[in-house]
């Protein structure tokens, strides 16, 4: 469904019959659900970021209007309350609608989340790999110094576990069906994401008061733990789950058991 919010578009998907949970992507993605985490009595809900598959580009967007654009989904879909469930750049999307729609979220799932630039006490790039770094760099020097980083077909090394590289091959081979689709029309969105996480999002993570749940794998190159360790102090009552194997996508193999406790909220 397309949603028409003034002079711009929301792409929305929404699959399956139950309780509602929105689905934030990464970057890049699509907006599509997460195939392997469907199951009966799961309603998932979500979108194309601004910019990416149908979704109107927003420049200068922050991470804290994904609540607002969530909200407005909801309304049309007629969804009073929800869940959120977000990814590596969607975990900050996710923390978003936690923070600014705390009458409506129930209780949210961040997995290998980033946490802000700039985060007090926090190495931000520690660990982080060398693309991922010179990338994200690119951006907090500005939108000129980012456009002209991707322009300049810097090649992008995730430098992925073998556990990253085994659910790849797996159960979320579904990857292949978001991530190079999303940048048919360009690198524009991937560019406005990582601004986006560079620069204030809008919210402070310790006003979320709903159930939040910190997933991440701590041999996670692309963001590293420390991310989600940092989130875990400064959010009231966050659970953290560190995974000691895994990267950025295997990660995901606990998926199932944090929508378990999500649906449980």
């Amino acid at each position: 469904m397309d949603l028409q919010l003034g002079e711009r578009l929301l792409h929305v998907h929404d699959v399956g019959e139950g309780v509602p949970v929105f689905w934030h992507h990464g970057t890049p993605n699509l907006g599509l659900p997460p195939e392997p985490l469907f199951r009966p009595g799961v309603r998932w809900v979500s979108y194309d970021r601004p910019g990416y598959g149908g979704s109107t580009a927003v420049p200068d967007r922050t991470v804290g209007s994904a609540a607002a654009d969530t909200s407005h989904i909801a309304d049309a879909l007629g969804i009073d309350q929800f869940a959120v469930f977000g990814h590596s750049g969607g975990g900050p999307h996710a923390l978003a609608c936690a923070a600014l729609l705390p009458d409506r979220v129930t209780a949210v799932v961040a997995s290998a989340s980033l946490a802000p630039f700039g985060a007090d006490g926090l190495d931000w790039f520690g660990g982080m790999i060398a693309s991922g770094e010179a990338s994200l760099r690119a951006a907090a020097a500005g939108r000129a110094a980012k456009e002209a980083y991707e322009a300049s077909g810097a090649a992008y090394d995730p430098e992925f576990t073998k556990a990253d590289l085994a659910a790849l091959d797996g159960s979320w081979s579904w990857f292949g069906k978001v991530v190079g689709p999303a940048l048919t029309n360009g690198p524009g969105p991937l560019i406005d994401d990582d601004l986006a996480y560079v620069t204030p999002w809008g919210f402070d993570p310790a006003s979320i008061r709903v159930p939040t749940l910190l997933l991440h794998g701590e041999r996670d190159g692309m963001v590293p733990a420390s991310h989600s360790r940092w989130l875990a102090s400064r959010i009231p009552g966050a659970e953290l789950r560190l995974t000691p194997g895994d990267g950025h996508i295997s990660v995901l193999n606990h998926a199932p058991a944090a929508l378990d406790w999500l649906l449980a909220r």
